[in-house]
This record gives structure tokens, sequence and C-alpha cells, in this order.
């Protein structure tokens, strides 16, 4: 008990468990790191994020927001996408596959820029995601009537 203290004293708290993988935490970690692709997490994805999350699970703004935190956290515990991809790959249809690779696009653009970096993601995505390159292709046409030229900058 002593020792707890001194630590919370330094600043020094446990870190929590890492929550167990599950599909939800699977497509929640691919959209934040959809977020990070471009080293530049905005407000405007993280509010994307979010959106996406509750409109998916049917959860509160708390419950979503608590969604996105855990899945932040196995995102940077996570060393590359190929665990996460594995996952959603088994256990999620075509159709939603499909639906989520959309959902990456929202979140791409959530800051109305879409980087290099962003779109090297997304293609990598497709692939990743099974999907089909007319599917692949027609998300990109769905979403780049969104797309604004922006230059290549961080704030």
């Amino acid at each position: 008990m002593f020792n707890a203290l001194i630590a919370r004293l330094k600043g020094h708290t446990p870190e929590a468990p890492l929550p167990r993988l599950d599909i939800r935490l699977a497509v929640a970690a691919l959209l934040v790191r959809m977020a990070k692709a471009d080293e530049h997490y905005a407000v405007e994805e993280i509010a994307a994020i979010d959106a996406i999350l509750a409109r998916a699970h049917g959860l509160n703004p708390v419950e979503a927001a608590k969604l996105r935190a855990d899945a932040e956290r196995i995102e940077a515990a996570a060393p590359d996408t190929g665990e996460v991809i594995a996952m959603v790959q088994a256990h999620t249809p075509y159709e939603d596959r499909a639906a989520l690779f959309d959902a990456l696009w929202d979140v791409g653009l959530a800051d109305r820029a879409l980087r290099p970096q962003e779109q090297a993601f997304l293609a990598a995505m497709a692939t990743a995601l099974g999907l089909t390159p007319d599917d692949a292709d027609a998300a990109a046409r769905r979403h780049g009537a969104r797309l604004s030229p922006k230059p290549d900058t961080q704030p």
C-alpha cells in the first residue's frame, strides 16, 4: 500500500492490462491506426471514430469513447496490423469488411486532407481486407468528392 501511494505521488501509476482483443476492438483499432497513419491524430478523426463506433454498435457517446480509448491502447501495443486483420478476416463477412473500408475512408478524410501515408494505409487495407479491386476503387470514388487539396503540412 505504501509503495502504491509513493508511485501515485511520483506520477507512476501501473498500467491497466490490455483488454482482450475481440472483433469490436479489432475494428476500432484499425480505425485508430488509420487516424494515426499520418502521425497526426486530429480531433476531427477522433470524433469520426466515435461516431462510427456509436452507429455501428448502438453505443452512446461515452461508451463509444471508451471503446475508442481501449482501441487506442490496443493500437499502441500492436507492432503491426497482422493480428488485428486476421481477426477481422476470420470473423467479418465481406460486406462488413467493405463497410469497414468505407469507414476507414471516413476517418482518413475527417480532417479534410488525405495525406500520402493515409493513402498508402488505405491501399494496404483494401488488400488486407480481401476487397476486390473494383470494390476498393468504388469506395475511393465514393469518397473522392470529399477530397480537398491541402498541402502535406501538419499544424
